[in-house]
């Protein structure tokens, strides 16, 4: 009996289980040295943020010296605009920003790739009146509508979270339904609803395992823009609680004396700039290895 061929595209999931999926974008990306230099910057600020507090050497909001004082005894680098400890503050400032933007970016994510994905599979008035929607959101700027919401309400901390979400959500559809509507149109979708599977297995198990490559580096790219809102929004005064130790905010209260006492906005800026850098790295390779791009031009 002669063997029959059977065409089947490599991103289809039919071939997981016959002959091995190639490597993934995950794993294709970490060839790339900006992606393990992206990486270690990341988990070093992280690092910083979560387990900084048990390291500092004074209470968040102990006073220890005169205000915007560069050397005092015992502290490393001097004191803030109340005379606070820099080097405390600074270690016990991370963990909102990092919360606030990773939590946010999860749940427009969530919320994006389900109205991308919905969109795509449902085309006709429903797809038109999601994008339109989400267009409406699109003309204004992210960090205005953020605004918008805080001087309204107040700024409280699921605010906050739900404002970055709500804002980064279009975003993370327009390129799931992007990616999802050339995969609508492959046979495997049309063999699966001809079988009448319901949409809500078409979209979890054909959809969405053939989309997650762009999607993964959307979702790096719009925690990078995440942080930079949320530091913004800390750096205008939009703090959940007075005098609570926060990279965005600290940079804020001390900017006045920069020229006399630098550190208490030299450490945040380059915290903020760091974390910014490796998500930005981290995501740049993810592209270049949803591309096709398995080295950087040093190792090619």
């Amino acid at each position: 009996m002669s063997a029959v061929a059977i065409d089947v595209l490599p991103d289809d999931p039919i071939i997981a289980t016959a002959v091995g999926r190639p490597p993934g974008v995950l794993r294709r990306s970490l060839r790339l040295w900006r992606v393990r230099i992206g990486s270690a910057l990341l988990l070093l600020v992280v690092f910083v943020a979560v387990f900084g507090p048990l390291f500092a050497p004074h209470g968040e909001t102990e006073f220890v010296g005169r205000p915007n004082t560069r050397h005092v005894d015992g502290v490393l680098f001097g004191t803030d605009y109340l005379g606070q400890d820099v080097w405390s503050r600074f270690l016990y400032g991370g963990r909102s920003i990092l919360l606030f933007a990773i939590v946010a970016t999860a749940l427009g994510l969530i919320a994006g790739v389900a109205i991308g994905l919905i969109a795509a599979l449902n085309r006709g008035r429903l797809d038109e009146f999601l994008m339109r929607s989400i267009d409406v959101i699109l003309a204004f700027p992210q960090l205005l509508l953020v605004l918008v919401a805080l001087t309204t309400i107040g700024p409280k901390t699921w605010l906050i979270i739900v404002a970055v979400a709500v804002t980064t959500t279009p975003r993370i559809a327009r390129v799931a339904r992007g990616a999802a509507v050339v995969v609508v149109e492959r046979d495997f979708v049309a063999s699966s609803e001809a079988l009448g599977e319901s949409k809500w297995r078409i979209l979890r198990s054909d959809l969405l395992p053939n989309v997650s490559a762009p999607l993964l580096v959307e979702a790096n790219l719009r925690l990078t823009y995440s942080i930079a809102v949320v530091a913004s929004l800390a750096f205008l005064g939009f703090a959940t609680e007075v005098n609570t130790a926060n990279w965005g905010l600290m940079v804020q209260e001390n900017r006045t004396a920069l020229s006399i006492q630098p550190w208490g906005v030299v450490l945040p800026v380059i915290a903020i700039a760091v974390l910014t850098i490796a998500t930005g790295l981290i995501a740049d390779g993810l592209a270049r290895a949803n591309a096709g791009i398995d080295r950087d031009r040093a190792d090619a």
